[in-house]
């Protein structure tokens, strides 16, 4: 895993269709690609024409808890399902140095960090928490679906200056037996107890930090089209349009 992810990951981009102001970067999940998140980005873009979308691709690993077979993962899992899972450290740590490459990138390319957001979908919702809560950048905001938060008892130390001030959307399906429901809960407890983050924000107060929290009934390991219009309203929040 060390020597895969110290490359620069590979990106599906899609284009802003007006004038591009601000930048998602969106993190896929174990054994998919940018690929599968492309329709989601397609069917924002009426409603948010000026973003571009930066949709990573993992580079393939072994992944332990499916018997070493090899598929796109951001690190290794070695058991699925588990809260208290022994953890892919280092592996973890790569995909967030590859990320705060992305994240560089575009401000390098002249969007301000305070115009982009980081987000993802399980693995991908994972490292995005753990980025965003560490990088020295201030984000417009995270957007966690279907995701936890890894490195639990390491992360306090990690944990940047702004983190408190940053707008994070979570939904996770009640139903999710991948990454459960409790394993969702669990994380907003550590989050709130450990790290003093707000974790109880409406949606009207979240531009001023915290998690707005979405569960929703009867979803398992996926999104649906409640989670999405809950999202696209938090994304148009947090990245509006500029002239």
């Amino acid at each position: 895993m060390a020597s895969a992810a110290a490359a620069a990951v590979k990106v599906l981009t899609v284009s802003p269709r007006a004038k591009h102001t601000a930048t998602i970067i969106f993190v896929h999940g174990l054994g998919d690609t940018g690929y599968g998140w492309k329709p989601v980005a397609d069917m924002f873009a009426t409603e948010m024409p000026h973003v571009k979308w930066v949709l990573p691709h993992a580079p393939t690993i072994p992944v332990t808890a499916n018997g070493g077979v090899k598929m796109p993962g951001w690190f290794d899992v070695y058991e699925f399902g588990a809260i208290n899972a022994r953890e892919d450290e280092e592996g973890m740590l790569k995909t967030v140095h590859a990320l705060n490459q992305l994240i560089t990138a575009e401000v390098d390319a002249g969007i301000p960090a305070n115009r982009i957001v980081l987000g993802g979908f399980s693995q991908g919702a994972g490292m995005s928490l753990l980025t965003g809560l560490t990088t020295e950048r201030r984000l417009a905001g995270l957007a966690i679906l279907s995701g936890w938060l890894p490195l639990r008892s390491k992360i306090k130390a990690m944990l940047n200056d702004h983190a408190k001030k940053l707008p994070i959307f979570w939904g996770h399906g009640k139903s999710d037996v991948i990454v459960r429901f409790d394993r969702a809960t669990a994380s907003l407890d550590a989050i709130k107890s450990e790290l003093q983050l707000n974790t109880l924000v409406s949606p009207d107060k979240v531009l001023e930090g915290g998690i707005e929290f979405h569960a929703y009934d009867f979803l398992a390991h996926s999104v649906n089209d409640q989670e999405l219009a809950d999202l696209k309203t938090f994304l148009r929040k947090v990245l509006p349009q500029q002239e």
